[in-house]
């Protein structure tokens, strides 16, 4: 059975499959075809790999060509653990990263002197007491607000495309 060339293929693989074992002939398409399967499914899973060198995400985006919907752009991503960052200050981290695209995901967390866990960004509706997260050219810039207890360590993910 082939997919239609309009049909996405999901990574989801059958419980359960018989295989013809007392014809041969008929045994070796559906091997094969089971291992295209396998092989694709795993393929196309999120790799669950988080490192602060750069590595491939396992994800696929959509072609930026309409006229070439095939071409599917891989994402990467780089982790950034960071130290103490005081209750009023900005924390700039160079990246490091060139060609970027676009970022897909920009996120962290943090540990703060409360003691508590937090997400970067952090909104709250205490003014001066949010954690905001941006990213330029050249550098992670992570700004704690006054009111904010101060953070003792974070990690930050960015995921992106490159050109």
């Amino acid at each position: 059975m082939t997919t239609p060339s309009n049909q996405q293929f999901q990574p989801y693989l059958p419980t359960s499959r018989n295989f013809p074992v007392s014809d041969l002939i008929q045994l070796e398409p559906e091997l094969t075809k089971s291992y295209i399967d396998i092989a694709r499914a795993v393929n196309l899973r999120t790799i669950g790999i988080f490192e602060t060198v750069q590595i491939i995400t396992g994800e696929r985006w959509f072609s930026i060509d309409p006229l070439d919907v095939n071409n599917k752009r891989q994402t990467y991503r780089k982790v950034f653990p960071f130290g103490t960052i005081a209750a009023g200050t900005t924390l700039l981290i160079a990246h490091g990263l060139t060609g970027i695209n676009e970022f897909t995901k920009i996120s962290g967390t943090c540990v703060t002197d409360m003691p508590d866990y937090r997400p970067i960004p952090y909104a709250t509706n205490t003014v001066n007491s949010a954690i905001e997260l941006n990213v330029d050219n050249t550098d992670i810039i992570i700004t704690v607000g006054a009111l904010s207890p101060n953070i003792i360590k974070g990690i930050i993910i960015l995921e992106y495309l490159l050109n």
